[in-house]
């Protein structure tokens, strides 16, 4: 697999940016240095390798979820820039 100038392109359609033509080609090329390395890594036998997800082994220290009481909402909505039933009030951000 490797990569085109054209991929670069589309990538860069999408992420909104204008790139240069020195940098089209550059990103061309260390894309395709960074495949032609995964390439080899592909090479590796890991027959005998367990998969991880992460290489130290962590587990995630949670409280007990214990219901409590709530915020009344007069204290909630007293920092409130706008408020409407009860709820924040924000700028509407599709038409």
């Amino acid at each position: 697999m490797s990569i085109h100038a054209k991929d670069v392109e589309h990538v860069a359609k999408l992420a909104r940016l204008d790139l240069s033509n020195e940098e089209k080609e550059r990103y061309t090329e260390q894309l395709n240095a960074i495949l032609k390395y995964a390439e080899k890594l592909n090479e590796l036998n890991t027959d005998d390798v367990t998969p991880t997800t992460h290489v130290l082994p962590i587990r995630n220290v949670m409280r007990e979820d214990e219901a409590r009481p709530s915020l009344p909402i007069e204290k909630v909505m007293a920092n409130a820039p706008e408020e409407e039933e009860g709820q924040f009030k924000v700028p509407a951000v599709l038409e």
